[in-house]
């Protein structure tokens, strides 16, 4: 496997709500090790499905691993040509060492946000 992946992280960590993210660590992967790490700033895109897919595309981004993302944010970066990966949590190297090594354990769950109040419903 030689291929690109971004996670959406706040420092060293995954950031749970992808919408929010202003920055993405981007990882290089080549033959089940992660060999590059890049941070991307993506301050202003909150929220902007489409400028994300397009910016990490511009980057080689072939996967996103995120860990809680809405609907629309799904769509919208496959409608680019992105996988998406959900579920995952913790620090971005370990979880893009467990995608490198084949031992990433994602969810099907969706993130939904009905009103500013922070409720989560979180179908699995």
């Amino acid at each position: 496997m030689n291929k690109k992946i971004a996670i959406p992280s706040a420092g060293p960590m995954v950031n749970a709500h992808f919408g929010r993210s202003q920055a993405f660590t981007i990882f290089e992967i080549v033959a089940g090790k992660v060999v590059g790490v890049e941070v991307l700033d993506a301050t202003g895109f909150e929220h902007q499905h489409a400028g994300i897919a397009q910016l990490l595309k511009s980057k080689g981004v072939e996967t996103v691993i995120a860990g809680g993302i809405g609907g629309g944010a799904i769509e919208g970066l496959e409608a680019s040509g992105l996988e998406v990966l959900r579920g995952a949590s913790g620090s971005v190297r370990e979880v893009a060492s467990a995608y490198a090594d084949g031992s990433l354990v994602t969810t099907d769950g969706v993130c939904e946000h009905h009103d500013e109040g922070h409720e989560h419903h979180h179908q699995h």
